[in-house]
């Protein structure tokens, strides 16, 4: 008996089909994979401790980069503030952090009320996610690298300080590598100059115990509440 002429018509029809589906699935994860490398570069996204470290000054580090180009790190470890000096505050309200990324900014509140303002860098080679979130963990010190050096958006950032992470590896942090507070700078955190994220460091929650470096949220010890909106400027 002779095969329907029909049939090889359908089997390369079908056979073209599977390919295709290939082809997309293969497509989605480029393009999921893509996204994730674009949005969200920070080395500490996984959370793991041996990522993050333990928040204490990283002595011998003699170098850092930013886009590709030698700058210097901290000297030494900044001092530890005064015991009376650690909380700004005792208050009713919730303490929650507002940053508005059309005019970089950052403003502590409590309810309603305005406690303290400053300039901040959202990011520029990557958003800074926005919406609402909680700081998961907070440390002192820890390194974070990043970028590419073929397109000199390479980092190396020994003993950041005062990190505050809210979402993933994006956080709010000081930075010593430049003074352009107000512009967009980073890839996706907050920047903060170090005397204001000093200040936030030790004003939100989770609170850090005396003597402690890092400090992970929980159900007794939560983290402050972070409101993120606004488009950055376009520099």
């Amino acid at each position: 008996m002779s095969k329907h002429p029909i049939a090889k018509p359908i089997r390369f029809l079908t056979l073209m089909a599977g390919m295709a589906a290939i082809l997309t699935v293969m497509l989605v994860r480029s393009v999921t994979d893509w996204k994730q490398h674009t949005i969200n570069p920070e080395f500490v996204c996984s959370g793991k401790d041996s990522i993050l470290g333990s928040g204490e000054f990283m002595n011998g580090e003699q170098l850092a980069w930013f886009m590709n180009e030698k700058i210097s790190p901290l000297a030494q470890a900044l001092p530890n503030p005064e015991p009376e000096s650690a909380v700004l505050g005792v208050s009713s309200e919730e303490k929650w952090i507002d940053v508005d990324l059309d005019t970089q900014t950052l403003r502590a509140m409590e309810g309603d009320k305005e406690v303290m303002k400053f300039l901040i860098s959202s990011g520029k080679w990557a958003p800074t996610p926005t919406g609402e979130y909680r700081i998961w963990i907070k440390l002192r010190y820890t390194k974070m690298s990043g970028g590419d050096k073929a397109k000199n958006t390479y980092y190396y950032l020994p003993n950041v300080p005062f990190v505050m992470y809210f979402y993933q590896g994006f956080g709010l942090h000081g930075a010593y590598w430049h003074n352009n507070f107000g512009q967009p700078m980073s890839h996706g955190c907050v920047n903060m100059a170090i005397p204001d994220a000093e200040k936030i460091f030790y004003w939100v929650g989770p609170v850090l115990p005396d003597g402690a470096n890092m400090i992970k949220s929980t159900q007794d010890n939560p983290g402050t509440r972070v409101v993120v909106h606004g488009i950055a400027p376009k520099t």
